[in-house]
């Protein structure tokens, strides 16, 4: 049976910190219709945020840990 494949587009997007739990790297949609936001919003965006635990999970079949 071969190796699972690691998804290297998803690795790229996320961070793994030392205990295993999975952050993205900055809020999902975050890229455009910037105009109308407000300051806090645009920072609130570009903190890293943890995954729920359902979603973590399945991601880390994808990363193959």
């Amino acid at each position: 049976m071969s190796k699972q494949k690691t998804n290297k587009s998803l690795l790229k997007r996320v961070k793994i910190t030392a205990k295993g739990k999975i952050l993205r790297r900055h809020q999902l949609g975050a890229g455009h219709l910037k105009r109308k936001k407000t300051k806090g919003a645009l920072e609130r965006q570009k903190k890293s945020y943890l995954f729920f635990k359902g979603e973590a999970r399945r991601l880390k079949k994808v990363i193959g840990l």
